[in-house]
């Protein structure tokens, strides 16, 4: 067999191609959960820059459950965009849970049409550590709308890997985290 045909017969997939796949069947279940309950989602990012949108916009027809999302990589932008609070991002640090859920909830009081929210803030390096904080250390929120309010929470992970394997890495975590938060749990690895 020649090098033509045996890379055609292959089906050994890479990590990264692994990962991509699994993050646009994330990505796809999301979707068909929010559509049959008639939710739109909206996303705040700061270091995952975009690539959490970028993976539910992969989806085609994402248009009917995503409104838009917010990349907040400066305190300032949190501040601004999302109306988190100086008070809290001084006295927690950018990269904390208290922070994840303001910014969680700042999408809902940004976006009237948006029912559910992923925020997503951390250290993907390889620089930025402090002490309690170390590189993959990545903060998350989800909130929703519950009846007249909103409710939320915030869950912190540790990734390991480069700083593409640690944002990568937090795209599926909060694909996956969404789905729990909403009802429709997908086995974690």
């Amino acid at each position: 067999m020649n090098d033509q045909q045996e890379a055609g017969t292959r089906t050994n997939l890479s990590a990264a191609q692994l990962s991509e796949a699994t993050v646009l069947g994330l990505s796809e279940r999301l979707g068909d959960v929010l559509r049959s309950q008639g939710w739109m989602l909206g996303t705040a990012e700061s270091c995952t820059g975009g690539l959490l949108a970028g993976a539910v916009t992969a989806v085609a027809g994402s248009s009917d459950w995503f409104d838009r999302g917010f990349v907040t990589y400066s305190n300032d932008a949190k501040v601004t965009e999302l109306e988190v609070s100086p008070e809290t991002l001084h006295h927690f640090g950018a990269v904390s849970e208290p922070v994840a859920l303001e910014m969680a909830n700042g999408v809902l009081l940004a976006v009237p049409d948006a029912h559910v929210a992923i925020s997503t803030t951390g250290i993907a390096g390889p620089g930025g550590a402090t002490p309690g904080k170390p590189v993959g250390m990545v903060c998350f929120g989800f909130a929703k709308r519950v009846g007249d309010g909103i409710s939320s929470r915030a869950v912190t992970h540790v990734f390991t890997g480069d700083r593409a394997q640690v944002r990568q890495a937090s795209v599926e975590f909060a694909l996956r985290g969404l789905l729990e938060f909403v009802g429709a749990p997908i086995n974690r690895r």
